[in-house]
């Protein structure tokens, strides 16, 4: 038998979470090892994820902008419109960040290896090529990074023509009249957003009262205002019994209460699985969970202390940005460097029309760890860049500890968000009070402002030495049109 050939990290997967290993791994001077089963790296992120549904995002805002699809005209009444149309700068992006991607690794001095690993034992890994040759290799460290599929229940009959999964639904040839979309995660959220933008006449069905219940409730509240206006429609709390293709022009949806719910086509957007069937994980000694993931602790280590597990494999928030942090922070950890900041930093952005986007802990997280929070809002249509702009469906919420002093968290709803949450970021890592929000000026007009105002609010009720209940979505958006009667000096606004 030919000796294995000797690595200190191997990397299974090139998705942002691999590739951030593999490039921290040969930052610290490691001989590092990507293997990748497709031709170009990347994973399903670049291929069917991440890069190509924010273009679609990006192309269904510009149209509207543009007067060209408006939310106030009925799909019955336009033209069929191509996919493609829509997705004309989708190849040349995906190809300028592959080459990105491939140059970094190569420059970074990483050997990538194209073919399926799998395990032999907890150190052993084979490769097949694609002519069907194998190698083995050894490695001190194995970092999984091997991505995600789509889930797909058994009585849902997907087809990839008239009901699609996440991966399918770009290669539809028109747009529909209309959508039926099951799920209510990021994924199911975007798209039905994306499409209801688009005029498309979008039903969106969940077993959950709300979509993307991990975010501040408030931030969702505003996200399915917008989406109703737009001709959208949310069914929650609601189990699917049934799906079937009449086999002529429609998919119909029969829930379990008997109410059936007709579209042109359908996404089924349940969830994702874990790339691991193949890996052979049973002879390195692991095992899936009940939902077909890898289990890992705070250092996104499994059980086997010296194979970890990042990005999608180990499930929510499933997110690019995340995946690349765990990447970094698990190899440090293997490697006894210091990771630096707290995963509770990590922003999270989802790029649903509007965006949303959190950083640190909600509300109801700091009632139950420090027994009481002061909130602060900003509404956008009090910030004179979200008139100017027409950006006036959008909240800023800072969340106080009950003095009102320290920041604990950031949840943004509204175009802009994902870049905005960047502030609050800093605010956190940074250690800033909320008076250091106050006692700095933002640009004016800036959507930045709104952080100002948020902080205002904040230093309004500590000075009147109240706690604000905690009010519903909508009592709090009210209590907005009141002005901020603050003490501190405030610049003119000319």
């Amino acid at each position: 038998m030919i000796d294995p050939i000797p690595y200190d990290l191997i990397v299974i997967g090139s998705g942002p979470a691999g590739q951030k290993a593999a490039v921290q791994g040969a930052k610290a001077g490691k001989r590092v090892a990507l293997f990748e089963r497709e031709r170009t790296v990347g994973g399903a992120c670049v291929r069917y994820g991440t890069i190509p549904s924010k273009a679609l995002r990006e192309r269904a805002l510009e149209m509207v902008h543009n007067g060209t699809q408006g939310k106030e005209e009925p799909r019955g009444n336009q033209p069929s419109i191509e996919i493609a149309s829509l997705l004309t700068r989708v190849e040349g992006v995906i190809k300028a960040h592959t080459i990105y991607m491939a140059d970094q690794i190569e420059r970074n001095g990483i050997d990538r290896y194209h073919g399926r690993a799998c395990f032999l034992s907890d150190r052993l890994i084979q490769m097949m090529e694609p002519t069907g040759s194998t190698r083995t290799f050894r490695a001190e460290t194995i970092v999984i990074a091997t991505g995600s599929r789509p889930r797909l229940p058994d009585h849902i009959p997907v087809d990839h023509e008239n009901i699609l999964d996440s991966d399918s639904i770009l290669s539809m040839i028109y747009l529909p009249r209309s959508l039926t979309v099951l799920g209510g995660g990021v994924i199911a959220s975007e798209y039905a957003s994306i499409f209801a933008l688009l005029g498309v006449k979008v039903t969106m069905i969940d077993r959950a009262d709300r979509p993307v219940r991990f975010l501040d409730q408030e931030l969702t509240d505003c996200f399915l205002r917008v989406f109703e206006k737009m001709g959208g429609s949310y069914i929650g709390k609601k189990a699917v019994r049934e799906v079937v293709w009449d086999g002529l022009s429609k998919v119909i949806t029969t829930l379990e209460g008997g109410e059936r719910i007709e579209g042109e086509k359908m996404l089924v957007a349940l969830g994702r699985q874990a790339n691991v069937a193949d890996l052979h994980i049973d002879q390195a000694g692991l095992e899936a969970t009940k939902r077909g993931l890898l289990e890992v602790d705070p250092f996104c280590r499994t059980k086997i202390p010296h194979i970890y597990a990042v990005g999608d494999v180990i499930g929510p928030p499933a997110l690019a940005s995340t995946g690349m942090e765990q990447g970094r922070r698990a190899v440090c950890h293997a490697l006894g460097l210091d990771p630096g900041a707290p995963p509770e930093t990590i922003p999270l952005g989802i790029f649903t029309i509007p965006e949303m986007a959190s950083v640190g802990i909600t509300e109801e997280e700091a009632h139950k760890q420090y027994g009481g929070a002061l909130v602060g809002r900003a509404r956008f249509d009090e910030i004179a860049r979200g008139q100017i702009s027409g950006v006036t469906e959008g909240l800023l919420k800072m969340v106080a500890d009950p003095e009102g002093k320290r920041l604990l968290g950031v949840h943004i709803v509204g175009e802009g968000g994902t870049e905005l949450i960047h502030i609050g970021q800093m605010g956190l890592l940074a250690g800033f009070e909320i008076g250091s929000f106050v006692d700095n000026i933002f640009n004016f007009p800036t959507l930045a402002e709104a952080y100002r105002v948020g902080a205002l609010d904040i230093v309004k009720q500590r000075q009147q030495g109240l706690q604000k209940p905690r009010a519903s979505s909508d009592e709090s958006l009210v209590n907005q049109n009141q002005p901020v009667q603050a003490t501190v000096s405030e610049p003119c606004a000319c």
